[in-house]
């Protein structure tokens, strides 16, 4: 038997395996951008959340109808791709059906594979009817043009031609067993794909190159789309378990606070401090409040924005989205996410060092409109809807805090209720003893 077979498939798995592993040592390093977060406390609360909303979907099923379906298909996809390992395995060695010795057992997986493949089938189905021809809204908000629109749409029919490829080549294995073809072991249970060999060409010839094209389509298949991941919003397959295991544990709606602000007005509230007494621990360079770019978020943030599913979840339940304002939390991270890519391809050509001294005449600002930023309420629906975890608000807050505290941008209506706090105790335009006269009515 030719061994070339198998040094091709060696060199495409070797490649598609390279590629990915490129990708993700780029997507660690754009991560590394941001800023440290300190989030390594709290682990067994972190793993209970990791499992409850990543591994189990939790937050999925708030919506039975869309949470069940993806379900079936976040289940069917991993559970069928355990075939993959016996692919591989035959693929190098050039065997057929390695696993076939485990009998009853490997009857039993083979057939819950091509169940769940047809479950995958309908759901995507399905999925793909609520995009196109149901338009539900969420899907057609004005942040997703053509690429995040097409790129919904390519993982669907992805999904499609996988599982029928995977059926297609179950199917002709089938018909060849029961032909008695060589190297075709007697092994598996089809009860899907024995139906569809009823429609094949009952040809011996026909089926091994119909079962041969299935299997190296298949394989590639699966390559292709493990490496189409990083250009699409369906990272969140692989980044849902670290995005959620670093997720904010505090109470909702608790702000953190920045360490400079909070040293100061600790120095202003103790009244035996020398206000004019220079910290020993000044920092060399001043500290940047908020964030204006990228590099200014924190690590997590970052994380958050390459998790995004752009399912839209977040902005259907948005009060300012809703009342028609220009705040989209999902468009926030889309953007997040654009600008860190920006930046990435910056680096790729002129080096990390370089960004980090002169930057690229660019910012996050210049993708987020400050209309966008005040518009928000800060009520954290957005973080309560999202499935998986994402913080589209604490991204907001660091924005209004390098506005307010750098650039002294803020609507006229909070200066006006700024200046009246410092001014008066109180966001209102009189001073604290008027605010007593009602005590002598």
């Amino acid at each position: 038997m030719s061994v070339l077979p198998n040094i091709i498939f060696a060199i495409i798995l070797l490649l598609g395996i390279g590629f990915f592993a490129r990708n993700i040592r780029k997507l660690k390093r754009n991560i590394e951008l941001g800023r440290d977060s300190h989030r390594d406390d709290r682990s067994s609360e972190r793993w209970q959340n990791m499992i409850r909303v990543a591994l189990g979907q939790g937050k999925m099923v708030s919506r039975p109808i869309a949470g069940i379906l993806h379900i079936l298909v976040y289940v069917g996809f991993v559970i069928i791709n355990i075939e993959v390992l016996e692919i591989v395995i035959d693929g190098l060695l050039g065997t057929h059906r390695i696993f076939a010795f485990a009998g009853g057992f490997y009857d039993f997986l083979i057939a819950s594979f091509e169940i769940l493949a047809l479950l995958v089938l309908v759901s995507v189905i399905i999925f793909w009817i609520r995009r196109v021809i149901l338009k539900i809204p969420r899907f057609w908000n004005k942040e997703m043009t053509k690429w995040p629109k097409n790129d919904a749409l390519n993982i669907l029919y992805f999904e499609v031609i996988l599982m029928t490829l995977f059926l297609v080549m179950n199917a002709s294995d089938y018909a060849l067993q029961q032909m008695g073809a060589i190297h075709y072991v007697q092994a598996g249970s089809f009860p899907i794909s024995s139906w569809i060999a009823g429609w094949l060409p009952q040809n011996e010839l026909t089926l091994f190159y119909l079962e041969r094209g299935a299997w190296w389509l298949h394989i590639i298949g699966i390559l292709f789309f493990l490496n189409y991941l990083y250009y699409s919003k369906h990272l969140h397959i692989l980044l849902a378990f670290p995005n959620t295991y670093y997720a904010n544990l505090e109470v909702p709606g608790r702000f953190s606070n920045l360490e400079s602000v909070t040293r100061e007005v600790k120095l202003m509230m103790d009244p035996s401090a020398d206000p004019y007494a220079v910290p020993e621990d000044e920092p060399e360079t001043a500290e940047k409040f908020g964030a204006r770019d990228v590099a200014d978020l924190t690590r997590i943030q970052l994380l958050n924005a390459y998790t995004c599913t752009e399912c839209g979840r977040c902005t259907s339940v948005c009060p300012a989205n809703l009342t028609g304002k220009e705040l989209s939390p999902r468009a926030i991270m889309m953007k997040t996410r654009d600008r860190l890519e920006e930046v990435s391809g910056f680096i790729d050509v002129n080096g990390e060092d370089k960004f980090k001294s002169e930057g690229d005449g660019r910012s996050l600002l210049d993708y987020v409109k400050a209309e966008e930023i005040w518009a928000c309420t800060s009520c954290n629906a957005c973080v309560e809807a999202c499935p998986v975890d994402i913080d589209p608000l604490s991204i907001i807050m660091d924005m209004r805090r390098y506005l307010v505290m750098e650039e002294s941008q803020a609507p006229m209506e909070l200066n006006l209720m700024m200046t009246n706090v410092e001014n008066n105790g109180a966001p209102w335009q009189y001073n604290q003893m008027d605010r007593l006269n009602w005590k002598d009515e």
